[in-house]
């Protein structure tokens, strides 16, 4: 089967990076989080005094920055200039910077084109709010994945309990619907679904239910492709 390209998408809290994580490594795949990179990009942000709301200043620290990804076990590490900022880039801090971060089309186009680079030759799951869209409009599967609101703030809750910070499940919720708006909103590249990706609601499903059906997608396009 050709090594294909695989475009996963989705709001917020809906389970696109542990889902496109684990169809990478079933696939034996590159996984790239673009939602990762955007955040490295806030982290680095923050420490150099950056405001979120500097376009120029934003874009251009992200073209002198190197965003990379480490294999971990059955996870990976998310390598800033070399350093690991995996856990850094999940604070509540980088949290709410990020979409502001991210909505700036000069910040985007930069981070754009490193996607581009690593996604050139096939063999790669890559997940965000506007990679069938925009990023890889011509992915070989596109896949968008949402879930009730609810749901969607309870898993990020979890999330943020299993790395030590106590948050109250109704202010998740707000954050999370605040998040939805700005992505949605955003001039340049907003959170759509691609007309020709696939609408998986995962809400009730498994992380493996998911997967499988992921697969279950690749495998056809992959004998289209035969």
């Amino acid at each position: 089967m050709e090594r294909l390209t695989i475009a996963i998408d989705g709001p917020a809290g809906a389970g696109k990076s542990t889902v496109a994580r684990r169809v990478a490594q079933r696939l034996g795949y590159l996984y790239i989080d673009t939602g990762a990179m955007y955040r490295a990009l806030t982290l680095a942000a923050q420490r150099r005094g950056v405001s979120p709301h500097d376009e120029d200043a934003l874009a251009k620290l992200a073209r002198a920055l190197t965003i990379a990804f480490a294999p971990d076990g059955d996870g990976q590490r998310v390598l800033l200039n070399g350093e690991d900022v995996t856990d850094a880039i999940r604070t509540p801090a980088v949290t709410a910077d990020v979409s502001y971060v991210a909505r700036h089309p000069l910040v985007r186009e930069a981070m754009v084109e490193k996607q581009r680079e690593l996604a050139k030759n096939g063999g790669v799951v890559m997940d965000g709010r506007d990679i069938g869209t925009y990023v890889l409009p011509k992915a070989d599967v596109k896949i968008y994945l949402t879930a009730s609101i609810d749901e969607r703030a309870l898993r990020r809750q979890r999330e943020m309990e299993a790395r030590g910070y106590r948050v109250d499940l109704e202010t998740v919720k707000e954050e999370i619907a605040k998040r939805d708006r700005l992505d949605s909103e955003r001039a340049v590249a907003p959170l759509q679904k691609a007309e020709d990706a696939r609408l998986l609601d995962t809400t009730g499903m498994t992380v493996d239910e998911v997967v499988e059906e992921i697969l279950a997608a690749c495998r056809t396009r992959g004998r289209e492709g035969e």
